[in-house]
Order: C-alpha cells, then sequence, then structure tokens
C-alpha cells in the first residue's frame, strides 16, 4: 500500500481528474467510505470501509499527521 509517510497536507491527483487536500476531513472520508474519491495509480473498489469508533478513527489521523 501507499506510505502515509509526507501524506498529510500533500495533494492528491483523483481518477475523475479532481484534486484533493489530504486534511482531516479527506483521512476521515477515506477510512470510512475509502471508494468516495479515488486516487489516480491505485485501483478502484479493492479497500472495505472499516467500522471503527470516532476515537479510533481520530487516533490513525493523529498518527498519520506525525508521520511528516
Amino acid at each position: 500500500g501507499p506510505t502515509w509517510k509526507g501524506l498529510y497536507g500533500k495533494t492528491e491527483t483523483l481518477v475523475d481528474a479532481g484534486s484533493v487536500k489530504v486534511d482531516e476531513g479527506y483521512l476521515k472520508e477515506s477510512i470510512v467510505d475509502p471508494n468516495a474519491q479515488l486516487v489516480q495509480g491505485f485501483p478502484l473498489n479493492i479497500m472495505p470501509g472499516l467500522d471503527l469508533a470516532e476515537g479510533e478513527v481520530d487516533a490513525i489521523i493523529a498518527y498519520i499527521r506525525s508521520l511528516r
């Protein structure tokens, strides 16, 4: 899978030719619904959504932010 190092704050190009800044909102959506905004270069529909508690999602996002 892709690295999380340096991911937070980066701008990613989406399959629909749009782009998205990797911030808390994008990460939260991607964890819960990974197929909502697909990044170019990664296969479609291979990641399941995760049913995590809000605190668990926040902890993952905090960890990703720390990997600058």
